[in-house]
């Protein structure tokens, strides 16, 4: 029978004490003249050879061991030694934790289970190399202990705990024995882990034990892609310089490289060693994703300048179907929100990143100018004539203006025809947009098409009309004036009844010498040979502006809604025709 009356919530038997202690002659004294018993368990199921183990008392080991020979127990010695606590821990298990390597040598002489796991999943030499007891390690694996064992709910190896711990040492016992592949559950080998954890010294030795530097994880992973993403300069460096392929798509969602991870998380040293290995396709190839998106994305304003330094295109390709923008721009301009001062957006825009469709419906559907000045800043709209031959990119890019602190590039005309077809479709925000576009030189003429004469408020409409000669308009914009006026949508100002005076017609043929963008964006009025005090009438700043009432709902007006894809956009957008598109 099992001695239970020293057992107690909180303490251990006094064998069990001594043995712990260490006291070889008092726990002697207690089995031999008190006959105490060595199987009294406490509360967590351990008896006194697991507290001599857990106390590296080799000779406590030995008193226990040799009194279980000489008694006739119910039980034999190697059942006894392999006894188990109620976390399933052996004394040999609790020996090699501590690194008490004579205990653990006497316990294997015992025949104590060398692979015996815990209810953890645990086993000597998992506790060896976790806790990096080297001495334990190699007598464990001399002793032939498994070594490829999976342990844990993640299923790692001794090799993974090892190079995860950054016991270099161990890994070096290891890589000898051990299967250098062995995955986990999620398909991740030991020097994926290494290249994880930043253990760039177990790293080197997996390497040159032959283990792949081009494994993939369940989910397409590399170890150059984890690295880089958690910035381990060093462990990136090693990878490369011993054949890691920085090309390799390392996700089933969208094809997503280790420049992409540099990218995302800013490591601005790891990016300039990924950017000259990596394949350029990635910037332009309409399989691939740029990796200005996913800076942008990000906010790593150093990274996006660095790719625009390095050459990578600011119009990237079109990722409506992959990410559901078309251009790095309009990414750019669907995060600004609240922030339009984004360093991300001046970066872009001062690269000369293209705006189209779904950028201009970004920029002018909102009740704010912010985008919109911002763009302004960038950009210059030529006049109309300069528009009708086309361009080359290299000329695009080339045709600058400096009159600002940074230079300004012309828009082309495929540029301006989306302008002025973003412009008719967002007539309910005009009283933001319209007085900006012609003060930046946009001509008026334009937009006088018979949607914006049907639909603007009458402060708009009023306000585009003192921009024209009203009275020499087409036939059919004159009708739809006219029925305005006449079912009262539109509160016209009395002087469109009557012909323009001489005053606004020069100056009306002054803009069209000069050009609109000429006049209302330099300085060249101040050099005309007229009066000071013309100045601001040749540049229609006597016009009141329309009062900027919030518009109401517009199907791409709502953040959510306005941007999430320029599929968005093209569905809601009516085919509307301006003068640009006859050009």
């Amino acid at each position: 029978m099992m001695d239970f009356t020293e057992c107690y919530v909180d303490t251990v038997s006094s064998v069990a004490a001594a043995a712990r202690s260490g006291c070889r002659r008092q726990l002697r004294r207690l089995m031999m003249e008190r006959g105490g018993s060595v199987d009294c368990r406490d509360n967590r199921g351990w008896n006194a050879l697991h507290e001599a183990a857990a106390a590296g008392s080799k000779a406590c080991v030995q008193e226990i061991l040799s009194a279980v020979s000489r008694k006739k127990a119910r039980f034999s010695r190697c059942d006894y030694v392999n006894s188990l606590t109620h976390e399933g821990e052996s004394a040999c298990y609790l020996a090699a934790q501590r690194g008490h390597l004579s205990v653990v040598g006497l316990l294997l002489k015992a025949h104590a289970d060398i692979n015996q796991l815990t209810n953890d999943l645990s086993c000597p030499l998992y506790a060896a190399v976790d806790d990096g007891h080297l001495d334990v390690v190699k007598l464990l694996v001399s002793r032939g202990a498994e070594v490829d064992r999976t342990h844990t709910a993640s299923c790692w190896t001794c090799l993974h705990q090892a190079v995860y711990k950054g016991h270099c040492d161990i890994v070096q016992i290891l890589v000898n024995v051990c299967n250098l592949e062995a995955l986990d559950d999620h398909k991740i080998s030991a020097l994926f882990v290494a290249a994880q954890y930043g253990q760039s010294e177990c790293l080197q030795t997996l390497m040159n034990a032959g283990a792949q530097v081009n494994t993939q994880a369940a989910d397409l992973a590399t170890p150059l892609l984890i690295a880089s993403q958690e910035g381990h300069q060093a462990c990136v460096d090693l990878l490369l310089d011993h054949g890691a392929d920085p090309n390799v798509v390392c996700s089933q969602e969208w094809p997503q490289l280790p420049l992409h991870a540099a990218a995302e998380f800013g490591h601005i040293s790891i990016l300039r060693r990924l950017i000259d290995a990596t394949d350029r396709s990635c910037d332009r190839s309409d399989s691939m994703v740029s990796p200005l998106y996913v800076a942008i994305h990000s906010d790593q304003t150093s990274c996006i300048q660095l790719f625009l330094e390095e050459g990578f295109s600011p119009d990237a390709q079109d990722c409506t179907r992959t990410l559901g923008f078309s251009s790095p721009l309009a990414l750019a301009l669907f995060r600004a929100n609240n922030k339009p001062g984004s360093e991300c957006l001046k970066l872009l825009l001062a690269a000369g990143a293209a705006l189209g469709v779904e950028e201009w419906t970004y920029v002018l559907a909102t009740h704010t100018t912010d985008l919109l000045d911002l763009v302004l800043n960038y950009m210059w709209i030529p006049r109309t004539e300069s528009l009708t031959s086309d361009c080359s990119s290299s000329h695009h890019h080339r045709h600058r203006r400096h009159h600002h602190h940074h230079e300004q590039r012309e828009l082309q005309l495929q540029e301006v025809r989306d302008l002025v077809f973003v412009a008719l479709n967002q007539v309910c925000f005009a009283s933001c947009w319209l007085p900006a576009l012609l003060r930046a030189g946009l001509d008026p003429s334009l937009l006088l098409h018979p949607h914006m004469l049907g639909e603007a408020d009458s402060q708009v409409l009023n306000y585009l009309l003192q921009f024209v000669n009203w009275s020499a308009l087409s036939p059919p914009l004159k009708l739809i004036l006219e029925q305005r006026r006449a079912e009262q949508t539109w509160d016209s100002c009395t002087n469109f009844d009557l012909v323009p005076c001489l005053s606004q017609i020069c100056r009306l043929k002054i803009r069209e010498v000069l050009g609109a963008d000429v006049l209302m964006r330099t300085t060249m009025v101040q050099q005309l040979p007229v009066p000071s005090l013309l100045h601001d009438f040749l540049q229609f700043r006597d016009i009141q502006e329309p009062s900027h009432l919030r518009p109401p709902p517009s199907p791409v007006a709502s953040g959510a809604q306005r941007g999430r894809s320029s599929q968005q956009h093209r569905h809601v957008l009516n085919d509307f025709r301006s003068p640009l598109d006859m050009v």
